[in-house]
């Protein structure tokens, strides 16, 4: 009887320590795949036709080893590019997000409309345009080719696609000092001038 009464509560101290253990590993697996800023994305206060579908993606490290994460998601949208833009820029702003006007925003002129966001340690990109469209085939000819990774609504042309992009703030370039010409444009000298030559006065230039 006493080896087992040993043998069950034995048996009944590991399960606890199982269950003690495993509950919190659980939700530390789980905090730790999740990344709350899409959380934040989430509760943007955005109608239902602003948000048909929605593809995330994550790249990089949250603590920023040798790269920092890079949060990028995709938003279908059953309304026109405008009235779509509209409706995000309010909701980031009653979010707390603030307008940031900043140059390379964007980096390259696009179509559509393109702001600037901050807030705390964040830096946002929203980008809202019209869908990508392919074409009807004309009689007697063959489809295209699908694409090997076809954007989300390609071959559909009504509503609005929308991008959002979201790094840490220590990450984005542009929170830093700006260069005061476009480097594509200067370039840089790879054979400087010499303007502190040591031998300069010893050897005289020749009459």
């Amino acid at each position: 009887m006493r080896e087992r009464r040993r043998l069950r509560m034995g048996i009944l101290a590991l399960v606890s320590v199982v269950l003690l253990g495993a509950v919190p590993l659980f939700f530390g697996l789980r905090t730790l795949s999740h990344d709350p800023v899409f959380d934040t994305l989430d509760a943007l206060s955005v109608p239902s036709w602003a948000s048909a579908k929605t593809v995330d993606n994550v790249s990089g490290s949250r603590w920023c080893f040798e790269e920092c994460r890079l949060r990028e998601r995709t938003v279908e949208s059953q309304k026109a590019w405008k009235e779509t833009a509209q409706v995000y820029e309010a909701a980031l702003a009653r979010d707390g997000w603030e307008r940031w006007k900043v140059s390379r925003c964007p980096e390259q002129q696009v179509k559509g409309s393109y702001t600037c966001w901050r807030r705390d340690e964040l830096t946002l990109d929203l980008w809202v345009r019209e869908p990508t469209c392919v074409p009807a085939p004309a009689a007697g000819e063959a489809p295209p080719s699908p694409a090997p990774a076809p954007a989300p609504a390609a071959g559909e042309c009504a509503g609005s696609l929308v991008s959002v992009k979201v790094r840490n703030a220590i990450d984005d370039e542009r929170t830093g000092p700006q260069p005061s010409t476009d480097p594509s444009l200067t370039g840089e000298d790879p054979y400087p001038t010499l303007t502190d030559d040591p031998l300069g006065e010893a050897t005289p230039s020749p009459s």
